[in-house]
Order: C-alpha cells, then sequence, then structure tokens
C-alpha cells in the first residue's frame, strides 16, 4: 500500500497566506495563517512554520502574476504585481536553499482549481475553472487534469469588458484602469463605494453593477473553454454568495441566449455556476495539491 506523501503546502494571498502540513482534505496535521505584509516579514513568518514541520515535498500557490517556466529568469518569482513591494519577489528558490526537497509552483487559482477537481466539486469533470475575488480577481482553468498554460498563466480577471451604461468609475487597476479586476476586486469596490465589499449593502445598485461586470467574463469564459463547472471563491463571494449567484446565473442564461450546445449547458445552471466544493479550503488545500505534482 502506497503511503500518502505528506506536503508542506504553502497559498500566498493578497491579504494572507496560509500554511498547511497534510497529505489531503482528511488529513490536515497542521495550520497557520500569516498576514500579507512585506515580502522579508511574511516569507520570514512562512518559513518559522515550515522549520517546525517534516515533510516530503512543497507546494506553493501564490497570487500572481508569478513565473511558471522553469527555462526563464523569472522562474519561481512573483513577477510584476498590483500588491506593493512583491514584484520580483523569489519564492521558489529561496525555498529550494533551506529545504531542499521537492517544489511545486502554480498560481493560487489554479492551485485551487486542481484541489476542486482531485477533491470538490469538479471530481471527474474534463474541463472545469476556479474564480477568486477578493484582493484581486484570478481565473484558474484546468482541461485534462491539467491548468491550461501558453506562454505564460492566463490574467483573465484583467479582461475588458462593455461598461454597465452610465458607469464612469475609472478603474482601480494600475495596470489596466478599468478591466474586471479594476471594477470588482475588493480593493476597486471600497473605492468606488467608500467601504468594504462586506460591508456593503446586502441589496441595491452596487451589486447590479458588480453582476453585470462579472456576468460578461463568465460568458466570455464559457463561450471560450465551455468549462463543465465554474467556482466562484474568494472574500466577496463568501460573505455575498446567497444573494449573488442566483442573479449571476440568471443574467449568465440571458447572456449566453441558447446559443448552440451552450443552451443545453445553461439548462443545468444551478450545478454550472456556484461556490467551491472545499468551500474556504479550495484555496489552501490547493497549494497541497501543487505539492503532490512536486
Amino acid at each position: 500500500m502506497t503511503q500518502e506523501k505528506l506536503i508542506a503546502g504553502v497559498e500566498l494571498g493578497g491579504t494572507k497566506c496560509v500554511a498547511l502540513l497534510a497529505t489531503g482534505p482528511d488529513d490536515v496535521r497542521d495550520r497557520v495563517t500569516i498576514p500579507t505584509t512585506d515580502p522579508a516579514t511574511t516569507l520570514a513568518a512562512i518559513e518559522a512554520a515550515l522549520d517546525r514541520w517534516r515533510f516530503d515535498a512543497i507546494g506553493v500557490a501564490s497570487f500572481g502574476p508569478v513565473g511558471l517556466d522553469p527555462a526563464r529568469a523569472d522562474y519561481g518569482s512573483i513577477t510584476a504585481t498590483t500588491k506593493p513591494g512583491w514584484s520580483g519577489t523569489d519564492l521558489i528558490r529561496r525555498l529550494d536553499a533551506r529545504y531542499g526537497k521537492p517544489t511545486a509552483f502554480q498560481t493560487d487559482v489554479e492551485g485551487a482549481a486542481l484541489a476542486e477537481g482531485r477533491w470538490g466539486a469538479a471530481r471527474g469533470m474534463a474541463a472545469h475553472a476556479y474564480i477568486t475575488i477578493g484582493t484581486g480577481v484570478g481565473v484558474g482553468l484546468v482541461t485534462g487534469g491539467r491548468p491550461v498554460m501558453g506562454w505564460a498563466h492566463g490574467e483573465a480577471g484583467h479582461m475588458r469588458l462593455p461598461r454597465a451604461p452610465d458607469d464612469s468609475y475609472p478603474g482601480w487597476c494600475p495596470f489596466h484602469g478599468d478591466c474586471l479586476e479594476g471594477l470588482i476586486a475588493g480593493p476597486a469596490l471600497a473605492e468606488r463605494f467608500g467601504m468594504p465589499g462586506d460591508q456593503l449593502p446586502d441589496k441595491g445598485p452596487v451589486w447590479d453593477l458588480f453582476v453585470h461586470d462579472l456576468a460578461g467574463m463568465l460568458h466570455n469564459l464559457v463561450v471560450t473553454a465551455a468549462p463543465e463547472r465554474i467556482a466562484i471563491g474568494g472574500g466577496v463571494m463568501a460573505s455575498r454568495g446567497d444573494y449573488l449567484f442566483p442573479r449571476l446565473r440568471t443574467r449568465l442564461v440571458e447572456s449566453l441566449g441558447g446559443y448552440g450546445a451552450l443552451a443545453e449547458w445553461a439548462a443545468d445552471m444551478d450545478k454550472r455556476l456556484g461556490a467551491p466544493g472545499l468551500g474556504t479550503m479550495a484555496g489552501p488545500l490547493g497549494a497541497i495539491a501543487v505539492g503532490l505534482g512536486a
């Protein structure tokens, strides 16, 4: 009988990081949550947790953009990110030098998507997606059990979309202004409406704009990749999902307009679009799923 490998998983998020020692969701040995501040302080706290553990491999699932091509000089690093102070931070070489264990690296959203496919609501599916909406907006897309990647990993959270009528907000993203992340990420909501997303009223025009913008990206994702299921996690949806998911499903069905085979896809919308099966553990377990590939 093959013994499960014990993985030190590190999920780096824009607000907090989670270090997890586990073989999977049914065998979590330890968990440490660390605020994401500057790189030196944050990484030192992560290493203090890992120094206490014995493990077979390390999985890192990080906010991005990140360098995933081992042939390039920026492999294992966070590249040009919107997170102040983190651009150019080398993660993997630092961990390799300290621990000497097999290490695997992926984006946080692709990690969560892999975890959903291995243990969550996307088990057995050939193609599925995971979206996170928090400090940023990220999209992880898996086909055939593998993350989709071209010259670099995708950045669908920075997709440009038609704006809602009379919406003149210039956008928060320092690179693209009013891309999707620039319109609906947590900092954008706070800037637009004067308070964090989890403090905004449960209903009202704020969420009308949110649904308009996010449904546009969902339409483009479906007609491009036709994932069998789309999970949406992150802080914004965790606090408002019961209100927003029904509205997003209705808007997406209307947007797809009964087109071709997607009419049959949309007929099962309650199963197609929803929360992660792993709940708030999708992200941390994503780092474990990544590490199992090391």
